[in-house]
Formats: structure tokens, sequence, C-alpha cells
């Protein structure tokens, strides 16, 4: 463990030259309520409703509501998330408010009359608008899990945009990185810049609009969102943009209580979420996979390791691109993927010293029988956890606010497979299980994920990162499971990703051997350093009656515990 601490470390040093992160490399221990997220305001918001009385659940609604106001590039009213909850008697809820498709759309809408993708149409304009579910899901999850009233939970939000908060260092960044494509909206301009420059640091940054929103929820709930004013807003805003949500897509919107994925991995239990998701399927056929293998004994960081996890990642990916997508639409085969036979059938062909032909390997049969998002983790003292991952899908969705409303639209239309064999802004292929249809909700890849261990929470994980979500928190379950780690290194310890196609290894510039690299290529693997950090995995690790709250230095941040 000396030499895996040592390569953290080493990564830390060259990685802060590289990117800007704001997390200590301890985690923040508590007895009574821990919260980690992207946003160490929301993360505090989480805390004072813990204070007050709140349990796990009404923490993360209110750490949700309040990223929605202090993280706008991904936190969220105006798109969607998955909600994973496991209660102190261990019984474990999945709550699915994806966003879906407006009922007007079509298999087709994003190709022009010869069959070709119109480029930037399911990215860039309000026809990538699916209709938004973070409102509805959250309210949901309170209603029938919260201890407090929605108006406290909803309070330190509603606070936040209205008394507003000081832009600090990385969110000025942020904006700055999209100030050319504000312009876009005319309401963006207004939140988001001032005298044709993105707000700076120093900023005293109130949201007057997304406060009168937010105050509309609170008082009305549900209503206060898919009806009423908002909606009618939302609704001028498609239409001046040529959009297609309706009122009738808002009021028929609902979020889904879905059955948690369950599988195992040696003596731990995985809770992770099933689709429309596909992340839980992908972790749980990754870890029946490397279950098969001694990887303690190769070496956190070596090539063998390294490896056996892209050849993993290769063979799980190619499924997922065509047998993945929204079950009240496709039959998809969960029990199969999931099954460990099947993920032993699956690597008949793996050779350990040589990379697979991602051509070769395609999707697996048998016979006929989601770079924007943001993860919270949450914990109480009763033994109650919530793993929430919610997106707008790209940084600030498409750019495009709802003017009088202060929020982002989302542009997850783009996750649908707008063609067979034409990726996605990830390079993420999909057939017709994820093809579009009226209703359906878009394939994700947002992973939120409880570990257990003897019948109790060990660690609440996830991660925003696209098509890197269920890699990255693989890496983080495996740096616990597997080798031992404790929170800090098993979140701050460098990744690699691999997804089938494109056939290449991204990994993080400066956190693995050069030997270890040139072995691998040696074995065929195209190794491509990636220019961003992969994922942002904000996690509790619950130990001897203590919450131990991890925050990502990959990403702006912070966790909070008392």
């Amino acid at each position: 463990m000396m030499k895996t601490r040592l390569y953290v470390l080493l990564f830390l040093f060259f990685f802060s030259s590289q990117f800007v992160y704001s997390a200590s490399s301890s985690p923040v221990v508590g007895e009574h309520g821990a919260v980690s997220s992207g946003s160490v305001l929301a993360s505090q918001a989480g805390i004072e409703i813990m204070k007050k009385g709140g349990n796990a659940v009404d923490a993360a609604v209110a750490t949700g509501f309040a990223l929605a106001v202090t993280h706008p590039e991904a936190g969220n009213i105006g798109g969607g998330t998955f909600i994973l909850f496991q209660n102190a008697l261990g019984e474990a809820f999945a709550l699915d408010a994806r966003e879906i498709a407006p009922l007007s759309s079509t298999r087709n809408m994003y190709l022009d009359e010869q069959g070709n993708v119109v480029k930037g149409l399911s990215i860039n304009s309000h026809l990538s608008s699916g209709v938004p579910g973070t409102v509805d899901g959250y309210l949901k999850f309170h209603e029938r899990f919260g201890k407090l009233s929605r108006r406290e939970v909803m309070a330190p939000a509603i606070r936040l945009a209205e008394k507003g908060f000081v832009i600090n260092q990385e969110l000025a960044k942020q904006l700055k990185r999209q100030e050319k494509k504000f312009p876009v909206s005319e309401a963006s301009m207004k939140i988001f810049m001032k005298d044709g420059q993105a707000l700076p640091e120093g900023t005293l940054w109130k949201q007057k609009d997304l406060a009168k929103t937010l105050k509309r929820i609170s008082l009305q709930g549900r209503s206060g969102f898919y009806e009423g004013k908002t909606a009618k807003l939302i609704v001028d805003e498609m239409e001046r943009g040529n959009g297609i949500i309706t009122m009738e897509d808002l009021a028929n919107y609902s979020s889904v209580w879905r059955q948690p994925l369950k599988g195992s991995f040696h003596d731990a239990e995985i809770i992770s979420m099933p689709p429309s998701s596909s992340g839980g399927v992908l972790i749980i056929q990754m870890l029946n996979m490397l279950e098969q293998f001694d990887l303690a004994s190769m070496g956190w960081g070596s090539a063998d390791y390294m490896h056996t996890l892209i050849e993993v990642e290769r063979r799980a990916y190619a499924d997922r691109s065509e047998h993945l997508g929204d079950t009240d639409f496709y039959d998809v085969p969960l029990e199969k993927l999931m099954d460990k036979a099947y993920a032993k059938k699956r690597l008949s062909d793996f050779n350990k010293k040589k990379a697979s032909d991602s051509d070769k390997i395609g999707p697996g049969s048998w016979p006929k029988e989601s770079k924007d998002t943001t993860h919270f983790s949450v914990a109480d003292q009763d033994g109650n956890v919530v793993s929430i991952t919610t997106t707008l899908n790209f940084s600030f969705g498409n750019k495009i606010t709802v003017s009088g409303a202060g929020f982002l639209l989302n542009n997850e239309m783009d996750d649908f497979s707008t063609k067979p064999g034409v990726p996605n802004a990830y390079g993420l292929l999909g057939n017709e299980a994820n093809a579009v249809q009226p209703g359906k909700r878009m394939l994700s890849s947002m992973s939120p994920t409880i570990v257990n261990r003897h019948g109790k929470p060990l660690l609440v994980t996830g991660s925003p990162g696209g098509s890197t979500i269920i890699t990255s928190t693989l890496q983080v379950i495996l740096n616990v499971l597997v080798f031992d780690m404790d929170i800090n290194d098993a979140v701050e310890a460098p990744r690699f990703h691999h997804q089938w196609k494109p056939d290449d290894v991204k990994y993080e510039r400066l956190g693995f051997s050069p030997d270890t690299l040139k072995l691998l290529q040696q074995r065929g693997h195209d190794m491509k350093a990636s220019a961003y950090p992969l994922g942002d995995t904000d996690s509790i690790f619950l130990k001897d009656n203590k919450l131990e709250a991890e925050n990502d230095p990959r990403r702006r941040g912070g966790a909070s515990a008392f």
C-alpha cells in the first residue's frame, strides 16, 4: 500500500499544476451526518438541514436544490436525476427522474433529408432538451422519505439564490470557458455575463429569477414547476427557439420508482441504478468479470491490472451499445448481463498479454429468450445513505436559460442514438434499444452506487463525467474493496478509461508509470493522455461509527460533516 500511496501523492503534486481543485487530502469526519458534493455551499446546506433534525433524505434534497444555485454547470432543476437510497433497515430504493423525450419527438428528428445527422441539432438547440425530471424526482423522494417540510429543505437554496454568494475562482473559470457560447441565449447573457464578459471571481452573484422559481416550487410543490407560471415560461422559451416541449409534456412528466440492481463482489454487496441508467448494469457486469482474477496480487497501477480492467471495460461497453435502453420501451436482458456465468463466457477470449480488437469483440449475444454532471453522497447517524447523480448533460446544458425563470435547459436528447452506428458527443454508440421515441428516457451512464459489507453500508459513491462515469465509479469501488485504500486515496488515485469504441485508453496525465504505459502499448493498447481529469467521485466511507466524507480534488466542491 505504500507504493500506491506514493503514486497518489505524486499524481496530486503534478495534478495541482494541471487542474484547479479544492479539497484536502484528508476526509471530513463526523458522527451525525456527512455530505460530499460539487459545492461547499451545497454540502453545508445539507448539513444545516440535518442539524435542524432532518435525515439524510432531507439533506440530500436540500443539497440538490442548492447545487442548482451554486453549481450551475451541472446542478439543476432543468435536467434529470437518478436517486439511490438505502434506509437504516437496509431496504434499497431507486428513483428514475431522467428526462424524457417530448411527445412530438420522432425517430429521425436530428437527421436531414438525406438521412445524415445534422451537426449540433441534438446539442446546441432548443430541440436538444428533454422534459426535465429533477424537480419531480426530488419532491417525490422527499415526500416519501423526508422528515422536515418542503419549505424547510428548500430554504437554503432560496436564500443562496436571493441573497447571493461570492463567485469563487473555479466557478469564474467555468463561466469564462462558456463566454462565447452564452450569447446563444439573451437570458443566459443576462445571468452569467456583465458588459459582454463572464462574471469574474469575487462577484456577489444574486439570481432573482431562479429564487422566484424555487419559491414557487417551495410553496406549490410539483405544480409550482410543471404547471402554472414556471411551465408557461418553459413553453414560451421553447416557442422562441422552435423547441417542442409543451404544457402537456410538463404536466404528464413523472419520475419512476424502479427496483435497484444488486450484485456481489466477493464479500461485498453492490447496489446501483437500473436502466434508464446503464451504469449499474455495467458496474455489476464488470465486477463479475473481475471477480475471476486475483487483482490484489497484480498490484494497483501495474500493467497486468490495467490491462485486465481495460479488457473488461471493452466488453461491457460493447454490450451497452446493443442491449441497454429504457426498460419501459425495450426488453433489456438485465439478468443475462449481470449473470456471473455470462461474465465468465464474456472473457473466454481474454488474452492476458495482448489487447483485443474492438472490431472483433462486438456486443455479447446469447440464444433468444450519458461531459458534465455532478454527483453527491449523503449519510446520517441512523444509517440512512443517499447516492444521487444529476445532470444537464453538457456543462451548462445547451447554454439556453429559460427567460424569466433563471435556470438552464438540458441537452439530454443527444444521449439517444440519433442514428445507428453514429456516436454521440461522448463517442458512445447505440442502436434500436436507445432510439428516440416519444415519452422515452434516453440512456444514461450515471451510476449512483452503494456498497454494503456484512449488511451495513460501507461506501456511497458515484461520479459525473459522461461515458467515464461508470469506470470512475468502478475504480473507486475496487480501490476500497481490493486494495483496502482509505477513502482519500481511493478517491484521489489516478484513473483510466476505455469504452470499446473509440478503441483507445484515456489515462490521467502523470498518473501512471511511464514503464507501465510502455508495457500496455506493447500489448497493443492505444494509450492517450486525457486533456481533462476523469470523474469527480464525491464519496462517503462509513467506518467504526464514523462518517468520512471525501471531496474529489479533480473539481471544485467540498465535503461537510458534524
